[in-house]
Parts: C-alpha cells; sequence; structure tokens
C-alpha cells in the first residue's frame, strides 16, 4: 500500500543517484563552488569527480554553503500542498547550519499547513554511514512503517552506523579549520596520517595517528572489524576519492580479514564532502555496535 507520505533526504548522504532513482527517494541537492562557478551535489548522476579531485590536486579549492529557507521551502511546500506529509532524513546539524533553515522552514510551512506534519530526522551522520542509515530506513517505509517509527529508529541506530577513514594530506583539512597549520606541517614531514571517524559528537573526529599510509589503511580494518555486527547481513561502503585502485586493495583485505561479509560496494566520495577532505581520503562504512568515541 502506498505510503500518505514523502520520504526525502539530502546530498551530503552521499546516496548514490541509482540507489534514489530505484527507489524513488527525493534528494535535496547541496551547493559548492570551485574556480567561481556554483554547481549543485548530483550524488554522481553527471560524473566528473576524477575531474574535481584534479582540480583539488591543480591548486583549485572548492567551498561549500548551506541552504537557506527559501531553499527549504521551495522543496517542501509542493509536497505539502499536494496532501502528503514528509519525512525528511538531514545530514548532522553539528556539520552545518542548513539544518536550522529546514527547522525554520517546517515552522513557516506548518503554520500555512496545520493540518500536515513535516518531521526531520537529525541523523547527526553524513557521507557514507548517512547512506547506509537512509537505505535501512527507507526499507521500512517500503515495508509500511510509519514516519514516527522511522524517525524513532533512526535516533536509537543512529550511532550504529559507522566511517572510519583517513586522508592523504592534511592541508585540506586544515583550510576548513579542523587541524592546525603547525600539525599539518610536521604531520607531512614525518608521513602520519590520521585516523578519523564520525562520532558521536556528529562530527568528523580525530581517533588516533599513525605513521603511514599501509598503516592507515590497516587501521581501517581493524576498526572496522572490531565494531561490525552481522557482516554476512550487510554491505560494506567503501568511500574513496579518486584513488580507485587502493579501494579495491581495500576491498580484498577487508574480505580476507571478515569472512563472510554480505557484500562490498566502492563508491566516490563527493564534491562536497571531498572539498573538505580532499583526493587520497577513503573510508570503511558499515552497521555496527554503538560508536563510544
Amino acid at each position: 500500500m502506498p505510503q500518505n507520505y514523502v520520504f526525502m533526504t539530502d546530498s551530503d548522504s552521499d546516496l548514490y543517484y541509482r540507489i534514489a532513482d530505484e527507489r524513488n527517494i527525493q534528494v535535496i541537492k547541496m551547493p559548492y563552488a570551485i574556480d567561481g562557478v556554483e554547481y549543485y551535489d548530483d550524488n554522481g548522476r553527471s560524473g566528473g569527480t576524477h575531474e574535481f579531485f584534479q582540480r583539488m590536486r591543480q591548486g583549485a579549492v572548492p567551498v561549500t554553503s548551506a541552504l537557506n529557507t527559501d531553499n527549504y521551502l521551495e522543496a517542501f511546500e509542493p509536497i505539502l500542498e499536494s496532501g502528503k506529509d514528509i519525512l525528511f532524513i538531514a545530514f548532522s546539524s553539528k556539520m552545518s547550519a542548513t539544518l536550522e533553515s529546514a527547522r525554520k522552514a517546517r515552522e513557516m510551512l506548518l503554520q500555512k499547513y496545520p493540518e500536515r506534519k513535516l518531521l526531520i530526522c537529525d541523523t547527526m551522520r553524513i557521507s557514507g554511514p548517512m547512506s547506509l542509515l537512509v537505505i535501512r530506513a527507507h526499507d521500512m517505509y517500503l515495508a509500511g512503517a510509519s514516519m514516527e517509527e522511522i524517525a524513532a529508529w533512526v535516533e536509537q541506530n543512529r550511532f550504529r552506523f559507522q566511517a572510519w577513514m583517513t586522508v592523504d594530506d592534511l592541508v585540506y583539512l586544515k583550510r576548513g579549520g579542523r587541524v592546525s597549520s603547525t600539525s599539518a606541517f610536521f604531520a607531512s614531514v614525518l608521513d602520519i596520517k590520521p585516523i578519523l571517524c564520525v562520532g558521536r559528537s556528529g562530527k568528523i573526529d580525530p581517533a588516533e595517528k599513525v605513521q603511514g599510509r599501509k598503516k592507515a589503511l590497516k587501521t581501517l580494518i581493524d576498526m572496522t572489524a572490531h565494531y561490525i555486527e552481522e557482516p554476512e547481513k550487510q554491505e560494506i561502503l567503501i568511500m574513496q576519492a579518486d584513488v580507485p585502485e587502493e579501494a579495491e586493495r581495500l576491498k580484498a583485505q577487508l574480505l580476507a580479514r571478515i569472512p563472510g561479509i554480505k557484500s562490498i560496494r566502492l563508491q566516490d566520495v563527493g564534491p562536497v564532502i571531498g572539498a573538505h577532505c580532499g583526493p587520497g581520503t577513503i573510508a570503511v562504512c558499515f552497521y555496527g555496535k554503538e560508536i563510544d568515541i
């Protein structure tokens, strides 16, 4: 039976466009600009991620920006006006002010359409782990769950969707103010690689530091093995920023370390996320025990 509400998310989920199309999930696109030209992230539909990261390697500095209230009014109002309710699964409120704009739009619209409902779920996640969460939440939607049931499930389970990642060059995190210039300099000299995670803070948090890329990738596998639950029932997502061969090697190593994984899918990091982490970023995303960092 068709649901009486619309299931929506945003492109900071990095939900691959073909999956969104197959499931008929509406996706609000997030903006970014490079070399002064603004684009909207379409989660791979237009391709071009290799060229995007190549431009970063050549010195281009992409920037991202938050959507405003009018953007969300434009996305939400036609649905409410048509007589449907909305469940909006949003990326972490701790990484941008854009969710506040969505909430303001919600207040305005519910005054105009008091008979309608518009629930906004703060996933406290972004990119790969959010994508996996969205897919599971949409499975519930397809099975007939109410928007309230899905919203409660998201709040109860969001910290079980994890991403463990490393970056190739701290210069991109330095630009975003996530590490100091001094730390970035000494990390470069000493070949120090950070291990990062999407933590309970709802942000990308440092977990530890290791020396060398090889050790960093091994640590991602170690963390996955420690936290993952029921690997035989789930798809692991490897997000990579223009390092496809390395991602393939990481996939093989994961399959060797954790026998019985149902599947592993490789996907490009999108430009909005990639603008902050840079080329060479690689992450393992999965469902597991609640993260305790």
